[in-house]
């Protein structure tokens, strides 16, 4: 399959976070798939001066518009890693800067036509190569979705926010350098309570949106964590797609959790603990899951009274829960632990000792320790969430199957039961559970399969509809 990305960054030529590390990783996984990969960005100047980029003039050019003015752009190739096809475009007046958006703490002022010039200059290039897909990724270029479709091209499109957060949120005088009819700035297009909205567009206008994980998806369906778009969402949540993003090799810490290291780890938590305790010792990250999952957490320490409990509560907890978290300290001394700052070292202990990490509320989008902790071996108990299942399924004694233990009503009851669950379980069991939670597939070749599959529907899709 023949795939064009374009993206405002690409690992280490341009970045500036995660997105160009994300982008070259996903690259180099679609083509390691089989892919014909090309991937678009802008012929920024940190680029041009890097000799090591190898970039060559090509032989295509073309002209875009861009409101009134027409502007000619060049095309320089270089070679990628594994194959993938590396395409600058470029225009000095917009792209030999000194920053990638903006500089001295500011945004560049043109920001709109820069990125705008850029997805017209996508479109084109999808108009001369004839990908099959073409995936933008980022806001700064989901107008070539909106071009792609008006100039009638078939072309399937994935759009991938690189973070709801940030918009590409501008002036609607702005539209104009868009060149598109009047009738797309309206609220069933690029508008967006009176501005013109990049984000936006690439959500209406893409064939499949892709959000990083089911439970990233579930979360911007809601205001609090759909950055304002969560209505938008809502209304093309048929195009949505949850595909959690690799993580490349070596990127999470996986520990020494051999017997003597976690001896002595348990021990140093809990110094009461005797080397051939039995005791099951739980570790809940409270930046994990949401906030009504604490006050049920405490109150389920009431109903295990087994001096084969222990509990590592890691993080800040909200201003409403501290004194019940206080009493919880005293109530349970010796088999509760708080650690509201998480040293490095504390973190390193109790990624050692635990045997399960608990989330008494619904996982959050983001949540690294979780991922963590299961990289670490540490068996998953959490409340049942729609996309949960990306991470967790629970442990079917006839079957086999599952990879941790899920309970599926938030109530004090049901949290107690999965933890009697937890600490009562065979010790073949827990390790059998723990060498899957370690095994789970956190790369990015995991998520080059998913897009492939979604690639395919998409293209089927399109060749039924030219016919």
């Amino acid at each position: 399959m023949k795939i064009l990305m374009a993206a405002s960054e690409v690992s280490p030529l341009a970045e500036s976070g995660e997105l160009g590390r994300s982008v070259s990783e996903l690259a180099r996984a679609m083509a390691r798939a089989g892919h014909d990969v090309s991937v678009a960005v802008p012929f920024y100047r940190c680029i041009r001066e890097n000799k090591a980029a190898g970039a060559r003039k090509s032989k295509i050019r073309f002209s875009v518009d861009l409101g009134s003015s027409v502007l000619p752009c060049e095309i320089w190739e270089a070679p990628g890693p594994d194959g993938v096809k590396l395409l600058f475009i470029g225009r000095d007046e917009f792209f030999d800067r000194s920053g990638l958006y903006g500089a001295d703490g500011r945004d560049y002022q043109d920001n709109a036509a820069r990125f705008i010039f850029f997805a017209k200059c996508v479109t084109e290039l999808s108009r001369l190569q004839l990908p099959d897909i073409v995936h933008a990724i980022g806001w700064q270029p989901a107008l070539a979705a909106v071009f792609i479709r008006h100039q009638g091209l078939r072309i399937s499109t994935i759009f991938s926010p690189a973070s709801l957060s940030y918009q590409g949120n501008f002036w609607s005088h702005d539209f104009a350098l868009t060149n598109l009819p009047g009738d797309y700035f309206s609220a069933g297009a690029l508008e967006f309570y009176g501005s013109m909205n990049f984000l936006k567009a690439g959500i209406v206008f893409a064939d499949a949106v892709v959000l990083p994980g089911e439970r990233f998806l579930s979360g911007a369906l809601t205001p609090l964590h759909g950055c304002g778009l969560e209505n938008v969402l809502h209304q093309f949540s048929h195009k949505l797609e949850g595909i959690r993003p690799g993580m490349a090799p070596g990127s999470l810490p996986r520990l020494d959790t051999s017997a003597k290291p976690r001896a002595a780890a348990r021990k140093a938590l809990f110094p009461s603990l005797k080397p051939d305790s039995a005791a099951r010792l739980f570790v809940a990250d409270t930046a994990s899951f949401s906030g009504p999952g604490l006050p049920t957490l405490l109150q389920a320490l009431d109903r295990i009274p087994s001096p084969d409990f222990r509990l590592v509560l890691l993080g800040p907890v909200e201003p409403e829960h501290t004194t019940a978290t206080l009493v919880a300290e005293r109530r349970h001394a010796g088999r509760f632990l708080h650690f509201p700052e998480i040293d490095p070292a504390i973190l390193d202990k109790v990624l050692v000792a635990a045997d399960f990490a608990c989330a008494p509320g619904p996982l959050n989008p983001d949540a690294a320790f979780f991922i963590l902790a299961m990289h670490n071996g540490i068996v998953p108990v959490a409340e049942h969430c729609h996309g949960l299942e990306e991470l967790v399924t629970d442990f079917d004694h006839s079957t086999g199957g599952g990879n941790g233990l899920v309970f599926h009503r938030h109530s004090v009851d049901a949290l107690a039961d999965a933890l009697r669950r937890a600490i009562y379980l065979p010790e073949g069991e827990r390790a059998i559970l723990s060498s899957r939670a370690r095994d789970i597939d956190l790369s990015w070749d995991a998520c080059a399969a998913r897009l492939t599959s979604l690639a395919k529907r998409l293209t089927g899709a399109t060749a039924k509809s030219a016919a």
